[in-house]
């Protein structure tokens, strides 16, 4: 696979190359030092990050990508600004069981986050994208929001994609394939984050998905952070129509896509409910709270013995 970086690292060199020549004038010398230091500057960090190009330590089975990290990135659906509060609602959930069970999270970008380390939790002590891999999908709200001056229950949804960490020769990535796109990052941050493009987003041309990372304070670190979000949505399509070939006990519960339903969380009966693999769970401010232990457990239990399942349809909820 060609280095990702190279293309930006030639045109790099041929501005420095064009901007010196320019320096050599003594009535233009002043105007561009600054430029040529920034050029230089650049160049110094895009030939770091090509020179690790490939080094990542972090193994994941290919196949399945069920070991090492995982990024978690999360959409308000139907239901207006309730869904966005209900979309905010499912991070915090994630992130206080995220706490609790002293993993790492970094922010890459709005409602996008990567979680990294390993916990206690299950016998082996399982890694982020075994503890997560099961919460793609729609999860859907019943509840009386605040603003609800006659206690109607509103239904809101939000989507949640769960994508691991892909080795870098995983997915073949053309660099003629890339739109890299710069921009200042905004909000906090400093005059850093302010006044220099390092907030990047990527288009990658064939598939048409387009990712953004801006959270770092460095440009070459959203780049290299935009290529990986890139690379593990490009292994879930993949992923995708491997899973249409799974067998019928699979079918059973789902493949845990994006535009899958999942779950409900029942407010008017403090009740959970996943509606892949039939089970409930009636503590649902502890769930929220993070206490999801035992819920993560029973579903990574029902997909991994699916022969367990039961198969009764429930009632749906209006």
């Amino acid at each position: 696979m060609q280095n990702p970086y190279q293309a930006q690292i030639d045109e790099l060199r041929t501005k420095i190359a064009e901007t010196t020549v320019m320096a050599q004038d003594p009535e233009m010398a002043s105007l561009v030092e600054e430029e040529l230091r920034n050029l230089q500057t650049q160049l110094d960090s895009l030939e770091q990050a090509a020179a690790q190009f490939g080094g990542n330590d972090e193994v994941v089975n290919q196949e399945t990508g069920r070991k090492g990290n995982c990024m978690i990135e999360i959409r308000g659906g139907a239901g207006g600004e309730e869904a966005k509060i209900w979309g905010n609602d499912i991070l915090r959930m994630y992130l206080r069981f995220i706490e609790v069970h002293k993993l790492k999270v970094s922010f890459i970008d709005e409602m996008i986050i990567k979680v990294t380390g390993k916990t206690t939790l299950g016998e082996e002590g399982l890694t982020p994208f075994e503890i997560f891999q099961y919460e793609s999908g729609v999860h859907r709200v019943q509840r009386v929001p605040e603003t609800e001056a006659q206690g109607r229950i509103h239904t809101s949804t939000a989507s949640v994609a769960v994508l691991p960490e892909v080795p870098l020769n995983a997915v073949e990535i053309r660099e003629e394939d890339l739109d890299w796109q710069f921009m200042r990052a905004g909000g906090a941050g400093g005059q850093n984050v302010n006044k220099v493009n390092s907030a990047v987003r990527l288009i990658h041309r064939p598939s048409g998905i387009a990712v953004s990372a801006r959270q770092e304070k460095q440009q070459v670190q959203n780049r290299k952070i935009a290529l990986d979000l890139l690379r593990a949505q490009l292994w879930e399509i993949e992923a995708e129509k491997r899973q249409t070939e799974l067998g019928a006990a699979r079918s059973v519960i789902g493949r845990a896509q994006r535009a899958e339903k999942i779950r409900t969380y029942n407010f008017p009966q403090s009740r959970v409910t996943d509606h892949r693999t039939k089970q409930s769970w009636y503590n649902l401010s502890e769930i929220l709270e993070g206490g999801i232990d035992k819920m993560l457990l029973d579903l990574r239990s029902a997909f991994t013995n699916p022969e367990s399942i039961q198969t009764t349809e429930l009632e749906e909820e209006e």
